[in-house]
Order: C-alpha cells, then structure tokens, then sequence
C-alpha cells in the first residue's frame, strides 16, 4: 500500500494529552498521536433513557481515569450514543479523542460528508479525532477515502480509518488507514494469523482496535478464564482485557454502564498476565494455524 496523504497534517493538530499521572498505558498511532490501550465503547449506550445519567457518569469516571477515547456510531441507537457522547464529553472535549463512524449505506462521496456534518451537529462538536467506514459496503471505498480527505480538508476531522476490513480488503485500499477496528478476543483469534501481522507490517502501520473484548459478557463464565482471574484476583472481564492489550499495539474499547464497571476496566491495565496464564488461554482457546474469515458481531 501506498503512502496517504491523509497523514501529514493540514489542519493543526489539538496538545497531545499527558498521561503521565493516569494507570492507562498507551500506544502511539502511525501519525504521531498517542492513546491509551483502553478506551470506551459506547455500542448500546443512549438505549434506556433512564440509565442517562449514570451513563454520562460513567463516560466522565471513565475520562478522568485517563481511558480517553471515546468510540461511536451513527448506527448506534440511530443517534442517541452519538447524543449522550456528546453530553458526556461537552465539558472536557480538548481531553477526548473522539471516534466515529459513518455507516457503508451512506458511504458514497456526497453521502459520508452529510452523515459526518449530521453526526456533528448530533455530537454538539466541531470535529471528529478519528472517522471510520463502519464496514465495506457497496459504495467505493476511493469515494469514501475522497470524502474522507475533503472532511480532514475542512477540519472536521482528525483522520479516518476503517472497521470489519480483512486482509484482502486492507490489501486493496489504495491508501493505509490509520486503524482497523475489528472484533477480537480469545474466541475471535482469527485475525492474529494473518490481519495483524499485515497491519503491524503496513507502511504507515495500522493500529489495531478491538471491539466487544469481553465477547458481549459471552465469556464471563467461561472456567479457564475464571481460573486465571482467580489467581490474580481479578475478574473474568479484567483479565480479558488485560489479554486484549498485552501486545501493547492493540486498543481495547469495552463497554461499562456503571462508574464501578469503569473502575473495574481501567484497573485491568494494571494486571501483568504471567506465562502460565497465557498457556490456558491458548489452550482454552488455541491460536489459528490458518487464514480465518473476519468474524463480526
């Protein structure tokens, strides 16, 4: 892959943030920006109004503890997460890296630049850190790419990246994005075989970000992991994201509802996983040895 243009800079770029007094490390991005390992989901949130509050908490609890990536979509709740991150984040923007993502039915040229303007507006902000392509869609991807370049153009966005792309479909962009977002965890491994190596080979590299790291609670119960949560006594959900970040170059975005589930996320940066733990993790839940399609949720 070519080099993009979309990585040097037109826009000036916001201070890098200092996390020097935060528990979250961090990983650095092909164009210099720096990033906790754990961010925030927020797929679902905004769903109950009744739980808006404790959501917005949450978010903010989240923030402070230096877990300052915030990730959303149009798709979800059609708006009304892209409402409650905007509230959320309203009051400590310049702290927030903020990711978004347009969906591939509004992907064409025109079409991604309306969804971007009308996330903005959603939001209540003036910019978007990172714009991703929700997954391939039928639209072209160089007229997504083109509009992404005129949003970056007009300062609306940071950078963009893509979601749910495999290697083939990485391998035909004709630039790199700056992430990949993509589902990953001890019984998603698939993409170790062949998307990350491609994505820490790339020149620019590409970042990987792993959504639904706890496999949507599917993994809580799972004995292995309980067992080794046991030994570091921690919870299942902390050692699977102390997993998801133990190379150090991929970003985890779980999901909490609850400033004590936040707590209990950011505290999994702290776990340092010994080599017993990852023997009965992969044999819990071995390695592939073989391309894999790209699993989604």
């Amino acid at each position: 892959m070519c080099r993009s243009s979309h990585m040097t800079p037109r826009v000036q770029q916001r201070p890098r943030l200092d996390y020097d007094d935060r528990m979250i490390p961090t990983t650095t991005l092909a164009d210099g920006t720096t990033l906790p390992l754990l961010g925030q989901g927020t797929w679902h949130i905004g769903d109950e109004p009744e739980r808006r509050k404790t959501e917005i908490a949450s978010l903010r609890e989240g923030i402070e503890l230096g877990m300052t990536l915030v990730d959303t979509a149009e798709m979800y709740g059609s708006g009304r997460s892209e409402s409650l991150v905007g509230e959320a984040i309203a009051s400590v923007r310049d702290e927030v890296f903020l990711v978004d993502k347009v969906l591939p039915t509004n992907a064409s040229e025109s079409g991604t630049i309306e969804a971007c303007e009308r996330s903005l507006a959603v939001l209540g902000t003036e910019r978007i850190d990172l714009y991703l392509l929700h997954w391939p869609g039928a639209h072209p991807v160089d007229d997504t790419i083109a509009a992404f370049d005129r949003l970056r153009d007009r300062g609306l966005i940071g950078a963009w990246g893509v979601s749910n792309f495999d290697p083939a479909e990485i391998g035909a962009l004709s630039s790199a994005p700056l992430v990949n977002q993509i589902l990953l965890n001890p019984s998603r491994r698939g993409p170790e075989f062949d998307l990350l190596p491609n994505h820490r080979s790339s020149r620019p590299h590409i970042t990987t970000m792993a959504y639904s790291p706890v496999e949507q609670g599917r993994l809580l119960d799972d004995p292995t992991l309980a067992e080794v949560a046991d030994r570091h006594e921690a919870t299942t959900a902390q050692i699977l994201l102390a997993w998801a970040i133990r190379s150090g170059d991929v970003i985890a975005i779980p999901k909490a509802s609850t400033p004590e589930h936040v707590r209990a996320n950011a505290e999994a940066a702290e776990l340092d996983l010994t080599s017993r733990d990852f023997a009965d993790i992969d044999s819990a839940f071995p390695a592939p040895t073989a391309p894999t399609p790209l699993e989604v949720i």
